[in-house]
């Protein structure tokens, strides 16, 4: 067990005991209010450690408690607190509690409206989580055929978009002196997710990338015949991905911020690379 759920653990029973009551007797909302601000500092003393620890941890915390509507409370906080954590792949962990505790109905959700949520939740996010190989699609090139996405052999950004989309149309305006900096061979997906191609041939007579490193391939998928919309979480646009020369996604649901910090480390990788 680690440290710090030792600590936290100390904590825990401290705070039963002071709340005057026994794991039958649950403590009052105040109460809560207390453990909650224990499970906010104890997950905050591991937010440096790897996906599996934290899972680990998590599975822990929920099995260590033998109340049912405790354990409940519990589970439901860590879940909502990986499931919107800031920190990029924590999804993983929120995924992993509902699929082990949530799915197989050893612990309830809140409501039926819930587990559904948090159904759709795991299912737009479970295909592209940090360190898995991105999901191969393929779709349609605007003159006509077709191109798989991403392909092996070149780091790769992937970029749903829409051109209705506000967010959409600043990030495209931000997105060429985002891609200037890259000095690797890269290849930048521009995924069109609307269903206007004026739009759409307006955008890609008016993006480009001017770095003779980057190739942009503009795609789409009009009648939806393939299934990326799930695999890549596509809710809403946009989305940004990076994946390695191998496929794998090193950055998902990125900003534009992020995004330029994974091709700075890149840069550098690839700088050291090429001198040796």
């Amino acid at each position: 067990m680690k440290k710090a759920a030792a600590v936290f653990f100390i904590l825990f029973l401290a705070f039963i005991r002071l709340s005057g009551t026994g794991l039958r007797d649950l403590p009052d909302s105040t109460s809560f209010a207390k453990l909650d601000t224990m499970l906010t500092h104890y997950t905050a003393s591991i937010e440096h450690e790897s996906f599996d620890v934290k899972k680990a941890e998590s599975d822990f915390l929920i099995s260590s408690v033998q109340d049912s509507l405790l354990t409940q409370h519990i589970a439901l906080w860590l879940y909502d607190h990986y499931k919107e954590s800031p920190l990029m792949g924590d999804e993983a962990v929120a995924i992993h509690i509902y699929d082990n505790w949530f799915k197989p109905g050893i612990i309830d959700m809140r409501s039926e409206f819930d587990r559904f949520d948090a159904e759709l939740f795991t299912t737009f996010n479970r295909s592209t989580l940090l360190g898995m190989k991105a999901p191969e699609v393929v779709l349609r090139k605007p003159c006509g055929g077709s191109v798989t996405i991403p392909q092996d052999g070149s780091y790769s950004i992937l970029y749903f978009f829409d051109t209705s989309c506000a967010k959409c149309k600043l990030e495209s305006q931000l997105m060429p002196s985002v891609l200037k900096q890259i000095t690797f061979p890269t290849k930048f997906y521009a995924v069109y997710c609307g269903h206007d191609k004026k739009a759409w041939r307006r955008f890609r007579c008016t993006f480009k990338a001017r770095n003779r490193n980057v190739k942009i391939i503009h795609a789409w998928d009009p009648e939806l015949q393939t299934d990326y919309l799930r695999l890549y979480g596509v809710i809403s646009t946009p989305r940004l991905y990076f994946t390695d020369k191998d496929g794998e996604i090193l950055g998902r649901r990125l900003e534009l911020e992020s995004l330029e910090e994974i091709i700075h480390y890149i840069c550098v990788y690839y700088g050291q690379a090429q001198k040796q």
